[in-house]
């Protein structure tokens, strides 16, 4: 694993500036590698046996994921909506999992580890960087219960909707009346008033170069 400068340097270009969360997310996604016993997570070897779940959509998040290279589109990152701060790493070839998290009392200790530093940001940001691990966080070993649709590789299993004939994979249909549906005809969806548009330049491809910078189309959809 690179040193750690260099993880925050990479980190925060990635997530567009530098902040609290990006040491936090640095240092809690270097200590769950190495609580699960990974020295260099984005090598070929050791990102097959790695996923992650994040609990939260914030800058620690863009950290954790940099570091151990974990993505949505490999099935390695899993996000679990829960509004806190905190990671759960797991190496699947030895099924050991620990939840990691970040201490609020981090955030009252800035003053005593960076006192020479002004601002609230800019005093945690130095703060986060000499804490103790057992300062800024809260480890957790647990359990993860994972079947064969969570595991990154390619499609297990598709289904089709039988409402609106949507093809559904990797087991994440409802059955209902034995049938099986897809979620948005279960309106347990995070989106509603649902309907087809047609749009400008329906017919662009990146081959064809069409222009579409048109702000029509934002006009007529108001958007």
């Amino acid at each position: 694993m690179k040193d750690f400068k260099t993880l925050v340097s990479e980190s925060a270009k990635v997530h567009g500036h530098l902040c609290p969360g990006q040491i936090i997310g640095v240092r809690m996604a270097i200590l769950g590698c190495r609580l699960i016993g990974l020295d260099d997570p984005t090598c070929h070897d050791q990102i097959k046996k790695l996923i992650v779940y994040i609990e939260m959509d914030r800058c620690a998040g863009d950290a954790v994921a940099h570091v151990t290279g974990v993505k949505l589109g490999r099935r390695s990152l899993k996000f679990a909506d829960y509004g806190i701060m905190a990671a759960t790493f797991i190496n699947l070839s030895t099924n050991s999992v620990f939840r990691i998290i970040s201490t609020e009392e981090a955030r009252a200790l800035a003053p005593y580890y960076a006192p020479e530093v002004a601002g609230k940001s800019a005093q945690q940001l130095e703060a986060y960087k000499l804490m103790p691990d057992s300062v800024l966080f809260r480890v957790q070993k647990v359990s993860v219960k994972l079947n064969d649709y969570d595991m990154p590789g390619p499609t297990r299993k598709k289904m089709t909707c039988s409402r609106c004939g949507q093809v559904v994979r990797d087991q994440r249909e409802v059955i209902i009346d034995k049938k099986p549906v897809c979620r948005p005809c279960t309106e347990d969806t995070y989106f509603s008033d649902a309907h087809e548009i047609t749009w400008d330049h329906m017919d662009w491809t990146p081959i064809n170069g069409t222009n579409v910078s048109d702000n029509n189309f934002f006009q007529k959809h108001n958007l």
